[in-house]
């Protein structure tokens, strides 16, 4: 598969477990970006591998044909992909380059976010907690008062969550032997925001009728980013704003009135660019100016404009390359010129919407409504191969996070990554992958 380029209580580590379906309103609860199929769906893991499910329409990319319902909107039914004779297996039965690890489930809540910082794993979700995980093993927790937890990031000894209420909460990271965390705040301040609630010229409109101090999202907190190297925290929220937080106080010391929707994805990229998508179809770049002791952003560019949400955002380190996904479950990309971004082409991996994205080397991951996740990799001239189609949620994938594989022997000719899947399932999975796994191609080859 290659992509179509543009001219322009219990705790269970388990391997071979068969999750339960969720319910239809549970999945369905507090996003309206989440679509799934009604129809039945069961399934057992593969022997801790990656299934495979894919058809030869994947390879089929020409506009000229006529669409499939693969390419379809999501909004439309389409069949399930059949699988195909394409084995995840050598001869030896030996998983090529992507596997399963296992499985971390405990029946409390839809997994909303997921952050990962060295040994541990930190999972949010809709029954208000977040899990705390260190090497596959359930370690602690905490929880708040209110509010589905959807974004987590760490930083500086702190854990930052974004929750449904509209509320960033701050928390203290224990000592390695500890396991209490505490709550030591919240973004903006109390004290900046009592300030802020008596000084009339503070306060903005936000709908009819309604005016909030500007400082504080008055909706659900939807994506989170860091710029470690500025010392900045970027929020965005389904309020339409995107919020520029100053670690060092905790001070906000912007909001931008970004979209016309919902902002959904938020990403700090590298020299001072900030990307944005949302509900409105637009994926947005904001360049930041620091002026005395804060910042402007400036709308610099706007590289998608579309009917379809844009649900999902990532930026790779390594080459530069922006990705967004969308609701019609496509993910498209832009590379970087001298002083723009430029359109570099469209992956097609999914049949329903794209809900998360993760970028690793010259990794890209996309998780989907549809349960499924690919994994695809940037070839040299920018072109991009799926290397694996990996399967074994029972519902969508809400949430990717990727670090370093420390199992491996640290040879950059065969980069492994670990790699976190969040579903509506209730359960997070770990993976591990390659950036030198064979393309599916490659593996049909094989077959033939």
């Amino acid at each position: 598969m290659r992509n179509q380029r543009s001219t322009g209580g219990n705790t269970a580590l388990a391997q071979k477990k068969v999750l339960r379906r969720a319910k239809l309103g549970a999945l369905l609860q507090s996003d309206p970006n989440i679509l799934t199929n009604q129809e039945d769906f069961t399934f057992s893991h593969w022997k801790s591998c990656a299934s495979l499910p894919i058809s030869s329409r994947l390879y089929n990319s020409s506009p000229d044909e006529s669409p499939s319902p693969y390419f379809m909107s999501p909004y439309t039914k389409s069949p399930w992909i059949k699988t195909s004779s394409v084995s995840p297996f050598d001869g030896d039965n030996n998983c090529l380059g992507n596997d399963l690890i296992g499985s971390l489930v405990r029946e409390e809540g839809h997994i909303y976010s997921l952050a990962a910082s060295g040994d541990f794993l930190y999972t949010g979700s809709d029954s208000k907690n977040v899990r705390v995980w260190k090497n596959l093993q359930e370690f602690s927790g905490f929880k708040s008062n209110s509010g589905l937890v959807k974004a987590i990031v760490v930083s500086g000894g702190k854990i930052f969550t974004g929750h449904q209420d509209g509320k960033i909460r701050v928390w203290k990271l224990p000592a390695p032997t500890r396991k209490v965390y505490k709550r030591i705040g919240n973004l903006p301040t109390t004290k900046d925001y009592l300030k802020s609630s008596i000084n009339p010229k503070s306060y903005v409109e936000v709908r009819r009728k309604r005016n909030v101090p500007w400082i504080k999202h008055f909706d659900a907190v939807s994506a989170m980013s860091l710029d470690e190297d500025q010392g900045l925290l970027y929020s965005g929220s389904w309020d339409k704003t995107l919020k520029v937080w100053r670690l060092s106080d905790s001070k906000c010391l912007e909001s931008v009135k970004a979209h016309d929707d919902a902002v959904n994805s938020v990403v700090a990229g590298s020299d001072g660019l900030v990307f944005t998508g949302s509900a409105d179809g637009t994926v947005k770049v904001w360049r930041r100016d620091m002026v005395g002791n804060g910042t402007t952003h400036v709308l610099v560019q706007t590289l998608l404009k579309q009917e379809n949400a844009v649900t999902a955002l990532a930026a790779s380190a390594k080459s530069g390359v922006v990705y967004g996904g969308t609701s019609d479950g496509l993910v498209n990309f832009w590379e970087r010129e001298k002083h723009s971004l430029s359109h570099g082409g469209v992956l097609r991996g999914h049949k329903l919407a794209v809900l998360c994205l993760a970028a690793a080397g010259n990794l890209v991951m996309s998780g989907s409504a549809d349960k499924s996740i690919c994994v695809w990799r940037r070839e040299q001239g920018a072109d991009h191969v799926c290397v694996s189609v990996l399967t074994g949620h029972s519902g969508p994938v809400k949430c990717l996070a990727v670090d370093q594989d420390r199992d491996g022997d640290g040879n950059e000719s065969d980069q492994l990554w670990t790699m976190y899947s969040g579903s509506l399932d209730k359960s997070v999975k770990v993976w591990r992958v390659s950036e030198h796994a064979p393309d599916l191609r490659q593996l049909q080859g094989r077959n033939e």
